[in-house]
């Protein structure tokens, strides 16, 4: 009978390969959820409330025409 000897640096090549290929496959394939949702509309789009503050330009020329 013959048995296979794996030492501990294998061991650990054969854990760190199953880790990387299921945060592959879940990474892979959340980005295709992603676009299947959005091609058939079910995703809805956020709000970007970063860009929400408006400066108008007409008080930017109304200070600079008091500072001359």
């Amino acid at each position: 009978m013959n048995f296979l000897y794996f030492d501990p640096g294998l061991g650990a090549m054969i854990v760190q390969a199953v880790v990387a290929a299921a945060a592959g496959v879940l990474l892979f394939s959340k980005g295709v959820m992603y676009k299947v949702k959005m091609f058939f509309g079910l995703v809805k789009e956020k709000e970007d409330n970063y860009d929400s503050i408006d400066i108008e330009e007409e008080d930017s020329d109304a200070d600079d025409k008091e500072s001359k």
